[in-house]
């Protein structure tokens, strides 16, 4: 038997004349997920959308549902619901079931409905159900108490084309559709940060392409094998995810042997964002993402910041600038990804790491040492060219290319 789910949009619903594309988007990349799941199993599902709701009915089991769900940006809330004729009768049928379903659980007695009625030919107004509902569960079930302001439980009731009846809401991502807003890439590290940065512009609406920096033999295999599983993770909410890992042993060296070590994580920083605009340029993308907070390590500075801004015609997006440490450590743990990062294995910036890294550079000064590199950009290229690409679908599961 396949199961009903009544899938909520927040933001959208803010959208004026350009809401259809938005919920377009919306209903295709829950599709897309759905469709990757069922072409592996087997299983039934499907996707509907009528007036701000979205139904997908299918035989998903419920665990898969949620993490398909709740990883979809644009959904704000989703629960297992039952279709039933718009009668009272019916509504109350599948009503004092919940009801015992919450009383069995031990979730408890007091309850109340919430009734929303959009069909304005029905005879009572949305009061009017929730009263008679009420009354008939009392009768059915005495052990249960009317109590709006602190309820056990809430069923709630839509009285739309048909009645759907659902008890227990699950919150989603919120935000917009993957794809509404664009393309950009993610510089994407081996820390907490980058990931949950990923994650915040997908919630944006951006699609997403991750670029990761390797320095073998400086940087381990399992450094490596630690971002990829880490693209894996965050795949879900970018709704499918391509990995560049580029070898920048050869650009970081070159670097080290032509700056002053104190300058070191500077213009390693704007080689990264030259090698990462140049394969945006691939992608089609417009903008570069990265996890870098306001003041919170020396290449995070006001002035360091500038200086790697200005080392692309893009704009950089840093959707954790004005966040703490802890309230990023939330969100990774949220989105999965903190027990992954914090695997003890070093990227390049750690170990290539400068003891006393200037923290307020002349912008202009070290612009004028950085385009003395020479042969760096050859190495640019280089490095972009040969970056390994590792693709996973929007289940977090490895593609081939």
């Amino acid at each position: 038997m396949n199961d009903l789910w009544l899938i909520k949009i927040g933001e959208i619903s803010l959208k004026k004349g350009n809401r259809a594309y938005f919920e377009r988007m919306l209903k295709e990349n829950i599709h897309k997920k759905v469709q990757r799941y069922t072409s592996e199993t087997g299983v039934m599902a499907k996707v509907s959308s009528r007036r701000g709701r979205y139904y997908l009915e299918t035989g998903i089991p419920e665990k898969d549902v949620i993490k398909i769900l709740e990883s979809t940006p644009g959904i704000v809330g989703f629960s297992r619901a039952y279709k039933v004729k718009k009668t009272l009768e019916d509504l109350a049928e599948i009503s004092i079931s919940i009801a015992s379903e919450c009383l069995s659980a031990g979730i408890g007695g007091r309850f109340k409905f919430e009734v929303r009625r959009t069909d304005k030919s029905l005879p009572l107004d949305s009061y009017g159900y929730a009263r008679e509902l009420g009354g008939v569960l009392l009768e059915a079930l005495p052990e249960l108490t009317v109590d709006v302001r602190n309820p056990d439980f809430i069923i709630k009731v839509e009285l739309r084309e048909a009645g759907y009846v659902y008890q227990m809401q699950k919150k989603g991502t919120g935000g917009l559709p993957v794809g509404t807003a664009g393309r950009g890439v993610l510089l994407l590290s081996g820390g907490i940060d980058s990931p949950v940065a990923g994650y915040l512009m997908s919630k944006r609406g951006l699609k997403l392409t991750a670029v990761h920096f390797h320095t073998p033999p400086y940087t381990s295999p399992e450094a490596h094998d630690k971002v990829v599983r880490l693209a894996a993770i965050i795949a879900p909410w970018c709704q499918g995810l391509t990995l560049y890992s580029v070898p920048f042993t050869e650009c970081q060296l070159k670097i080290n042997q032509s700056v002053h070590p104190s300058t070191t994580t500077l213009h390693t920083r704007s080689c990264m964002m030259q090698i990462a605009e140049h394969i945006a340029k691939k992608r089609r993308c417009a903008a570069l993402v990265t996890g870098e907070s306001l003041g919170q390590v020396a290449s995070q500075t006001l002035e360091s910041l500038a200086f790697t801004n200005g080392s692309v015609p893009i704009p950089v997006f840093r959707p954790l600038i004005g966040m703490d440490k802890e309230e990023i450590v939330v969100l990774a743990r949220k989105i999965g990804t903190f027990e992954t990062a914090i695997e003890p294995f070093e990227d390049c910036c750690t170990l290539f790491s400068p003891e006393k890294p200037v923290t307020r550079p002349d912008v202009m000064a070290e612009r004028l040492v950085y385009e003395d590199i020479k042969g760096l950009d050859n190495l640019i290229e280089k490095a972009a060219e040969e970056a390994l690409i590792y693709n996973f679908d929007e289940l977090g599961k490895a593609v081939k290319n």
